[in-house]
């Protein structure tokens, strides 16, 4: 595993003291991994979601550029996801994005280090952190996939959107409990992402698409493998992945894990409710709390 020859800076965190953001690719076995990286101090691997047009920077830029004065943030783009390619011919799903998140981490020559993963990241964090119990510290899954539950009406619905205005339209208004985040602009901007990355994303989870949600659950005995600190944040109005199905049931099986329910929350609580998710962050992360 090696860092590709050249890198270039993306953009600059909120801190006026922090390091430049990264824009890095790694082969890992021998596949290229679009990278970002950014800040300083103990190391944290973000891993976004799955939606159309969803991108590592893109999922966790805010949250990364507001964190890395204390954190040394690396956010790749899973593969089929952004610059990364699916490795061959094959398919990705989650033994793929698994081997990918600890060799970037490996080919970063970080030994030891935290997760956070959304939505499908949190199923690929707990499923690195049962493989990897040495290296992975402590783990947050937010909204996160992961239980054994079957496909959710959301999900199913968030995977089958297109790069049409309808479609980014209702995809943010499925993401948000706030309908006043769903503006003009902002459908703009996920309809763009979404044109971007549609010829990739279209292989992904095509129909039936329950076989990819069996896919991302980790069984009972998966879930206990896990030995790292583990926190789950879940937004209590999520209808992608419903509260009931999956942070409670993760809650109940991760030994030793906690549970933080977000009210007037839908899918992502990095952005509805940012101040109170970044506090959680870095209290688990970095206090212990």
């Amino acid at each position: 595993m090696s860092t590709a020859p050249s890198s270039a800076v993306v953009g600059t965190s909120t801190a006026a003291d922090a390091v430049p953001a990264q824009d890095l690719t790694l082969d890992v076995d021998g596949a290229p991994v679009h990278v970002t990286r950014v800040g300083s101090g103990p190391p944290v691997l973000l891993l976004h979601g799955s939606g159309p047009g969803t991108t590592g920077w893109g999922a966790w830029r805010a949250t990364a550029e507001a964190l890395s004065d204390r954190l040394d943030l690396v956010v790749p783009d899973q593969a089929g996801f952004g610059a990364t390619p699916v490795p061959g011919a094959g398919r990705a799903g989650r033994e793929v994005w698994v081997a990918q998140a600890a060799g970037v981490m490996a080919g970063l020559g970080l030994e030891r280090y935290a997760v956070v993963g959304h939505s499908m990241g949190g199923a690929v964090a707990l499923a690195l952190a049962a493989a990897e119990p040495e290296r992975v510290t402590a783990l947050v899954g937010v909204a996160s996939m992961g239980a054994p539950a079957p496909l959710s009406p959301g999900l199913d619905r968030l995977w089958a959107a297109r790069p049409t205005r309808e479609d980014a339209r209702a995809l943010l208004e499925l993401l948000f409990d706030d309908a006043g985040l769903v503006t003009e602009a902002a459908v703009d901007a996920r309809l763009a992402a979404m044109t971007a990355g549609e010829e990739a994303y279209s292989r992904l989870f095509p129909p039936p698409r329950d076989r990819w949600a069996a896919d991302l659950a980790l069984t009972p005995a998966e879930l206990a493998a896990v030995r790292a600190r583990t926190l789950f944040v879940h937004g209590a109005q999520d209808r992608v992945t419903p509260l009931p199905e999956t942070g409670q049931v993760l809650a109940g099986l991760v030994p030793g894990s906690r549970l933080e329910v977000l009210e007037d929350c839908g899918h992502v609580p990095a952005v509805e409710h940012p101040a109170r998710f970044r506090g959680l962050l870095t209290g688990f992360l970095l206090d212990g709390e």
